[in-house]
């Protein structure tokens, strides 16, 4: 009899909030992963208004329950990553659909052979909105590997990275902290990601890890995330030094030349207000003082 091959042990960490039209799907996609060694599924639960709570005890998932003021994008995230069991850390969002049972294989390979020490998926998105083109610039077709050697070239997109669906190694997120205990409203995907590369570490984007992660945001919801992710960069100038400006400029020409390419005239006609949002938001939070304990409650915008 051959030797078995050994697999990644891995550890899934996913918060949920009101997920009950997904929780169901999203469990048994998880589940059904083949390639890997899938150790425990951690699920922290905002305590919800629907039946997700029902939906996981029917599912016989473990899972912590929290009150909605302890939510936090990165504290929860952290004190579950500081438990996990597995080598490797999954971070996924509810919403991501999967639909390729090596999905986790693929997303952790390059940590598992050591070419890495953090990776991310690729997102694509159900509708023809904005967000396909978004999708298109920052997850494009090929694989790449990011280091520090990159930020003369790259700079702000050196820290890109998705903990919507995306892995690290568990001993360089415990040796790095994590995100050292802060209660970050949004971009704690990136905050870890300027961590690692500063520390000599390497990112790879591993474009046959395909997911879908689909949004329809109104203005209103994108000038409150903007507007966060300006607080962010006020919060940290070691990160906004790279140069916000032209990461945003530079996917505000790609999703143009794109939908004028594709004659998409649903695109085109919001163009405007849409990018106009993000704008005033970002600069709306570089201006302001940023909240300590943001919650972003509403569904659908973690």
């Amino acid at each position: 009899m051959g030797r078995q091959k050994k697999l990644p042990t891995v550890s899934v960490i996913c918060p949920l909030y009101n997920a009950e039209d997904s929780i169901l799907d999203f469990d048994r996609s998880l589940r059904n992963q083949k390639g890997v060694n899938l150790l425990e599924i951690k699920y922290t639960l905002t305590e919800s208004s629907d039946h997700t709570e029902d939906l996981l005890n029917a599912l016989d998932a473990p899972y912590l329950k929290i009150k909605k003021e302890a939510f936090s994008h990165s504290i929860v995230r952290e004190e579950a990553a500081m438990k996990v069991k597995g080598k490797i850390i999954v971070f996924l969002t509810q919403d991501v659909e999967i639909r390729d049972d090596h999905f986790l294989a693929k997303l952790v390979a390059p940590i598992f052979n050591g070419e890495a020490s953090a990776s991310y998926a690729r997102q694509k998105t159900k509708y023809n909105n904005i967000e396909k083109y978004t999708r298109a610039h920052n997850y494009p077709q090929e694989s790449f590997v990011v280091t520090k050697k990159d930020l003369p070239k790259l700079g702000l997109k050196t820290f890109f990275f998705s903990d919507a669906a995306g892995a690290v190694d568990a001993k360089t997120f415990r040796d790095l902290s994590g995100y050292d205990g802060k209660d970050l409203p949004i971009s704690e995907d990136m905050y870890l990601a300027h961590k690692i590369i500063m520390h000599g570490g390497s990112i790879k984007y591993a474009a046959d890890a395909i997911c879908y992660h689909s949004h329809n945001f109104k203005l209103g919801q994108l000038y409150n995330r903007y507007k966060l992710t300006g607080e962010f960069m006020k919060q940290n100038p070691d990160i906004a030094e790279y140069g916000v400006t032209s990461a945003g400029g530079g996917m505000a020409k790609s999703i143009l030349r794109n939908a004028v390419k594709d004659r998409n005239f649903r695109v085109l006609s919001g163009y405007i207000p849409n990018m106009a949002a993000r704008f005033m938001g970002m600069t709306r939070g570089r201006m302001s003082k940023p909240r300590k304990n943001y919650v972003m409650m509403r569904k659908g915008e973690r």
